[in-house]
C-alpha cells in the first residue's frame, strides 16, 4: 500500500507541477482589459485554500480514527544521508550528478538572457553565486529536515501542512504590503482574477499538498526527480501548446540526461549468482 501511495503522489506531483507551470504563463500572458492580477495576492489565497484542506483532511481523519496519514538535490542527497542515514549505491549517486548536469541544461539560458547576464559586473555575478549556493544548502536542509519530521513523529501530514501555511500567510500577507501595497488599495486585494487564476491558485494550494505526501511516502530525492521531469514536460507542452518556447540541442541533450537518470536511479544490479557445479 506505502508502495502504491509513494507512486501515486510522484506522479500527481509530475502532473500538478506541470499544469501549474503551464497555466501560470499562460494566465501571465493572457490579454484582457483592467489591470492584471498580482501575484503576491495570489500566494497568499493558495496558502489559505491550503490550510483550508487540510482542516478538512485533519477533521476526515481524526473522524475516521473514532469509528474503527539541481546542486539543490546534491545537498538533499548528501542531508538525507547524514541526517536520515539514508544509503545510496553508486548508480544512485551517478544518477544524482547526471540528473544535476541534465537539468542544467535544461533551463540553460538563451543567447538573449547570456548578452542580458554578460552586462552584470564581477561583483554582481559574485554576489549571484553566493545566493545560489546558500539557497541550495538551506533548501536541501530544509527539504530534509521536513521529511525528517514527518517520518519521525506521529503527528498528522496535514497537521504540519496547516503550520507550514499558517507562517506562509503571514509572509505572504507582509509580500503584498511591501511589494504591492498601493496597486492593493487602489484596486482591490483581488484585482484581475478570473477564472485561469483561480486554476493558478488552486494548483499552487495542490502542490503543497501534494509535496508533503511525496516526502511522506517517498523522499525528497525522488521529489527532485518529478520536478526535473516536469521541467522537461512543461517546456515541451510550452512549446507546443503556448509557442512561446524553442528548444536547443542543449535542451535535448540536458532532456536525455534527466531521463537517463531516473532509469539510473532505479537501477538494481542483481548480484551474480553462484555457477552451478556438476
Amino acid at each position: 500500500m506505502s508502495a502504491n501511495l509513494k507512486y501515486l503522489s510522484l506522479g500527481i506531483l509530475v502532473f500538478q507541477t506541470t499544469s501549474l507551470v503551464l497555466t501560470m504563463r499562460y494566465s501571465r500572458t493572457l490579454k484582457e482589459e483592467g489591470p492584471r492580477y498580482l501575484s503576491s495576492t495570489a500566494v497568499v489565497v493558495a496558502e489559505l485554500l491550503k490550510i483550508m484542506a487540510c482542516i478538512l483532511l485533519v477533521y476526515k481523519e481524526s473522524t475516521s480514527l473514532k469509528v474503527t496519514y539541481q546542486l539543490k538535490i546534491l545537498t538533499t542527497a548528501l542531508f538525507s544521508v547524514s541526517m536520515l542515514s539514508k544509503k545510496l549505491g553508486v548508480y544512485q549517486w551517478l544518477s544524482l550528478v547526471i540528473l544535476m548536469t541534465g537539468v542544467a541544461f535544461v533551463q540553460w539560458p538563451s543567447d538573449s538572457q547570456e548578452l542580458n547576464s554578460k552586462e552584470l559586473s564581477a561583483g554582481s555575478q559574485f554576489v549571484g553565486l553566493m545566493a545560489v549556493l546558500t539557497a541550495c544548502f538551506s533548501s536541501g536542509f530544509a527539504g530534509v529536515y521536513f521529511e525528517k519530521i514527518l517520518k519521525e513523529t506521529k503527528q498528522s501530514v496535514w497537521i504540519r501542512n496547516i503550520q507550514l501555511g499558517f507562517f506562509g500567510s503571514i509572509f505572504g500577507l507582509m509580500g503584498v504590503y511591501v511589494y504591492d501595497g498601493e496597486l492593493v488599495s487602489k484596486n482591490g486585494f483581488f484585482q484581475g482574477y478570473n477564472w485561469l487564476t483561480w486554476i493558478v491558485v488552486v494548483l499552487q494550494a495542490l502542490g503543497g499538498l501534494v509535496i508533503a505526501a511525496v516526502i511522506k511516502y517517498a523522499d525528497n530525492i525522488l521529489k527532485g526527480f518529478a520536478t526535473s521531469l516536469s521541467i522537461i514536460l512543461s517546456t515541451l507542452i510550452s512549446y507546443f501548446w503556448l509557442q512561446d518556447f524553442v528548444p536547443t540541442s542543449v535542451f535535448f541533450l540536458g532532456a536525455i540526461l534527466v531521463i537517463t537518470a531516473t532509469f539510473l536511479y532505479g537501477y538494481d544490479p542483481k548480484p551474480a549468482g553462484n555457477p552451478i557445479k556438476a
